[in-house]
C-alpha cells in the first residue's frame, strides 16, 4: 500500500496532526505492535487533542484578557482576602456560565479583582467557551465612538454573542445618559442568555446610587445582582511594587 495519497489526503482533510502521528508511529516498536485499533485511537485522540488546543488558543487571543497568563490554579488564597477555596471550586466548573449567571468581584484596588476575572473567562475559554474583556471606561468610549461612525448596533451584537462578557472597572467614573443606556442595553441582550462577570471598587449595594437615574438604575441592578455570584475581596493591596498589574 502506499502511503502517499493517504497522508496528501489527510493534509487535504485538515488532519495533518493525525497524518505526523501515523507516521510517527513506524518509529516505535511497541507502537506498531499495538492493534490496529488501539493505532486508530491514537491517531484519532492527537488529532482531536491538537484541535482543541486551537480552539483554546483562538479562543483566549479573541478575548484579549487584560492578564493573559491568569488562571485559576494561580489563584492564591490568603487569609486577609477571606476568599473561600469552594467557592472558586464550584466557578472552576464553569456551570455558571452553562447557567448564564453573574459573577460580581469587588474589592479595594489591588486586591486581585482583576487577575480572578480573567482567571474565570480563562477557564470558560479552557472549557470552550468564547470570551470578551473589556474595561468599563474604554468600553463605553468605545460605543460612543461606534455610535458616531454608524458601528454601535454590530458592536452591541459582538457582545451579545460572547459567552462570558467580562466588564472590568465598573463604576469608578460617573456614567452618562449614553452610558447607562449602552450598559442597560449590554445587560438586557445577555440577561438569561450569557453569563458575566463584572468587578468595581464599589460594593455592588452602591451600584444603583451610583447608576443615577433610578429607573435605569432599578432596571440594570434587577438584571445583574439577583442571583448573583458574589465575591467580595478583602485585605491590603496585592499589587508588587515593581509591577503596574495586580498579582494572583
Amino acid at each position: 500500500m502506499l502511503r502517499e495519497p493517504t497522508i496528501e489526503k489527510l493534509h487535504a482533510m485538515r488532519m495533518r496532526v493525525m497524518a505526523s502521528t501515523w507516521l510517527e508511529q513506524d518509529k516505535s516498536p511497541d507502537t506498531i505492535a499495538l492493534p490496529f485499533d488501539d493505532r486508530f485511537a491514537l491517531l484519532v485522540d492527537a488529532e482531536m487533542l491538537a484541535r482543541e488546543n486551537t480552539r483554546v488558543a483562538k479562543n483566549l487571543r479573541d478575548a484579549k484578557l487584560r492578564i493573559s497568563d491568569a488562571c485559576i490554579e494561580g489563584i492564591e488564597y490568603a487569609r486577609a482576602r477571606e476568599l473561600e477555596k469552594a467557592t472558586i471550586r464550584t466557578l472552576a466548573t464553569c456551570r455558571w456560565v452553562s447557567e448564564r449567571q453573574t459573577v460580581i468581584i469587588t474589592g479595594a484596588t489591588g486586591t486581585g479583582k482583576s487577575y480572578i476575572a480573567c482567571a474565570l473567562a480563562h477557564q470558560a475559554c479552557r472549557r470552550g467557551f468564547r470570551a470578551i474583556y473589556r474595561r468599563a471606561p474604554r468600553l463605553f468610549s468605545e460605543l460612543k465612538l461606534a455610535r458616531a461612525d454608524g458601528s454601535h448596533a454590530r458592536l452591541l451584537a459582538k457582545l451579545a454573542k460572547a459567552d462570558v462578557l467580562v466588564l472590568d472597572d465598573f463604576a469608578i467614573a460617573p456614567l452618562s445618559k449614553d452610558d447607562r443606556n449602552d450598559l442597560l442595553e449590554i445587560l438586557e441582550d445577555r440577561y438569561a442568555l450569557r453569563a458575566t462577570i463584572i468587578t468595581s471598587q464599589l460594593d455592588s449595594s452602591n451600584w444603583h446610587d451610583h447608576l443615577g437615574d433610578p429607573t435605569v438604575a432599578d432596571a440594570i441592578c434587577d438584571r445583574v445582582l439577583h442571583g448573583a455570584h458574589k465575591l467580595p475581596l478583602k485585605g491590603p493591596s496585592r499589587r508588587k511594587p515593581t509591577k503596574d498589574s495586580e498579582t494572583p
